[in-house]
This record gives C-alpha cells, structure tokens and sequence, in this order.
C-alpha cells in the first residue's frame, strides 16, 4: 500500500510540474517549450485536419505556398470570423513557417465553418486591438499564455 501511494504522489508531482512548465515556457515563449509544443503540434496535425476547417469545428485552415519551393501547405489555426476577414492569434509569436509564408505571398485561403475563402493583405496587429473577435474561452487562453500578437487577413474576391 504504501508503494503504491509512494508512486502516486511521485506521479502527481510530475503532472504538476510538467504543467508548471509547460504553462511557464508558454508565457515566457521559452524557445524550448515552443520547440516542443511545435514537435508534438506536427505529430498530431494529421488528426487535427481530419476535422479542421468543417462547420462545427473550433479549427480552422490556412492553406498557403511554400516561401521558395511552392509545395502547398495545411496548417490548422484558431481562427475568428470578422466582418471583413478572419483574425488569427500567434501563440508561438511571428516564427511559424506558415505565417512567414502567408506574409511573403501577401495572400492565402482560409477554410472556415465548410467554407473556403481566399484571403490577402495579411497584417500583423497587437492583439487587444482585435481580441473581442475570439469566443470567450479563446480569450481567456490568450490571457493565461500571454499571446500578444494575431494576424489579420480580408477576404478578396
């Protein structure tokens, strides 16, 4: 009995801490922490596109060209409708492939709630200044993670 509380309160404080830091490198935007996060973003991407981009789901996709090769890309975001466009946060700041690609080609297409819609002038803008846009529990995750940035696009015809 007692090894076994013995492993419980180990395994415990392990969760605990694994929380602790991944909440921790999150805000701080540890390059290890993000390093991490991104690793096991890609492993699940596979999963997370099965659904993203249809009605009902929370996920979104940019599909975008590659900044040199061409090779069109998937990635799934969060992202909220506005009435011009689309704003999507950046949890992990301006260093994402996908958003270099969007701003380099200066245009996208982002599927949304069953839809597809192309999208240019991408703009990087503080995020309070278009964080009412995001649902309520959107928000909040901003807050806890200290996102501070999102990117803004508009739909072109």
């Amino acid at each position: 009995m007692r090894t076994a509380i013995a492993v419980f309160v180990a395994l415990t404080a392990t969760l605990a801490i694994a929380a602790a830091t991944f909440v921790l490198g999150m805000r701080r935007k540890n390059p290890l922490v993000l390093n991490a996060v991104r690793r096991s973003g890609r492993a699940m991407k596979p999963l997370v596109l099965r659904k993203a981009g249809r009605a009902g789901s929370p996920t979104a996709v940019v599909e975008h060209g590659g900044r040199t090769s061409q090779r069109q890309y998937q990635t799934p975001v969060v992202a909220a409708a506005t009435s011009d466009g689309f704003v999507i946060a950046l949890p992990y700041g301006q260093n994402t492939d996908w958003l270099k690609n969007v701003l380099a080609a200066g245009r996208a297409k982002v599927r949304y709630s069953g839809n597809a819609y192309n999208v240019d002038g991408p703009e990087i803008v503080d995020l309070q200044r278009v964080g009412d846009s995001f649902a309520t529990r959107e928000r909040r995750l901003h807050k806890q993670f200290r996102v501070r940035e999102a990117l803004t696009v508009r739909r072109s015809a």
